[in-house]
């Protein structure tokens, strides 16, 4: 059942936000390509989360179930995650993302260079967007947040893999599974930097 209310009527200016963040990814990687001949990423999926999932998040942070909570205290009520082939192109998304006049950096967490214990690999920023609509606070210009994770196509394959092994219950042979995801994160990783190595290799032979 749908909580209508976590939002407080909000979800389709957060729609319209995501919709306008995911036409400027998507342009200013027309330009890089038109610029270069190379695309900078490979998909991207864009969403807003669900209320049902903003409502057991806020209550799993024992927040209240309100739209304060739900789009000031918790800050991914608007997602977007990037899929790239290459490392390097997430650093050259995150340079054209910084650009953006209307935003601040509010928080960014580079599991790239830095891995999780678990082997997990992303880049995590949230953004702060000054809109030109009023926000659950009443502020016009609001402030809205969006959260934004790059990974590479093999980052977000074992990612897929993890979240779905994170929430079984009773899996058996647990300590093993751990285990063999670490071993494949660091295999990926290492696969990782022999593809962007292979490219620049064919690159100078141009």
């Amino acid at each position: 059942m749908e909580h209508s209310d976590i939002y407080g009527g909000f979800r389709p200016t957060l729609e319209q936000i995501k919709d306008t963040f995911a036409r400027r990814i998507e342009d200013y990687t027309a330009a890089e390509y038109e610029k270069t001949g190379i695309r900078i990423y490979e998909h991207l999926i864009a969403r807003v989360k669900s209320e049902d999932s903003m409502t057991e998040k806020c209550e799993r942070k024992g927040l209240p179930t309100t739209p304060h909570s739900a789009m000031k205290e918790l800050r991914d009520s608007i997602g977007i995650r990037i899929i790239c082939s290459f490392i390097d192109d997430i650093y050259a998304n995150i340079e054209q993302i910084r650009a953006f006049p209307d935003c601040r950096v509010a928080e960014e967490k580079d599991y790239i260079k830095h891995a999780k214990p678990n082997g997990y690999r992303s880049y995590h920023m949230i953004l702060e967007y000054t809109s030109p609509f009023a926000d659950v606070d009443g502020n016009t210009p609001g402030t809205f947040y969006i959260e934004i994770q790059l990974r590479t196509i093999a980052m977000d394959s074992w990612a897929a893999l993890e979240h779905k092994l994170k929430y079984k219950k009773h899996i058996p042979y647990q300590e093993l599974i751990v285990a063999e995801l670490k071993r494949c994160a660091d295999e990926l990783a290492s696969c990782d930097l022999s593809m962007t190595t292979i490219r620049d290799l064919i690159a100078h032979c141009d």
